[in-house]
This record gives structure tokens, sequence and C-alpha cells, in this order.
């Protein structure tokens, strides 16, 4: 049925119809990778965090032992 259809436009409308669809695959692209972007952010926000409790925790355990 769709074979059928497509018969029946013209180059320009085909053309115009894979423009399009070049579009959004374009448009799906760099919708992924702006997930990706958001992902590492958020990934490296995460080590960041865990860098800065773990470094806390050290630096308390070496004043502490510096008042001892």
């Amino acid at each position: 049925m769709m074979k059928q259809k497509i018969s029946h436009l013209s180059e320009v409308q085909i053309e115009i119809i894979n423009t399009f669809m070049g579009y959004e695959d374009v448009k799906n692209l760099d919708n992924k990778k702006q997930a990706v972007k958001r992902l590492f952010r958020a990934r490296r926000a995460i080590e960041e965090h865990r860098e800065r409790r773990n470094l806390t925790k050290v630096i308390d355990r070496e004043v502490w032992f510096d008042e001892l």
C-alpha cells in the first residue's frame, strides 16, 4: 500500500519527504548526543561529590591525629 502511494509522488515530493526524514534523523541524533552529555555531567558530579566526601573524611582524620 505504501509503495502505491509513493509511486504517485513526484520527484519533488519524494525529495521533500527524504529531506524531512533526514532532518528527523539528525534531530534524533542530536537529542541522543545531548542525553549522553547530560549523563556524563551527572556521573562526573557524582564522582566529584564522592571525592569531596572522601577527602573530608581523610582531612578530619588527620586533624584528629594532630590533636593527640
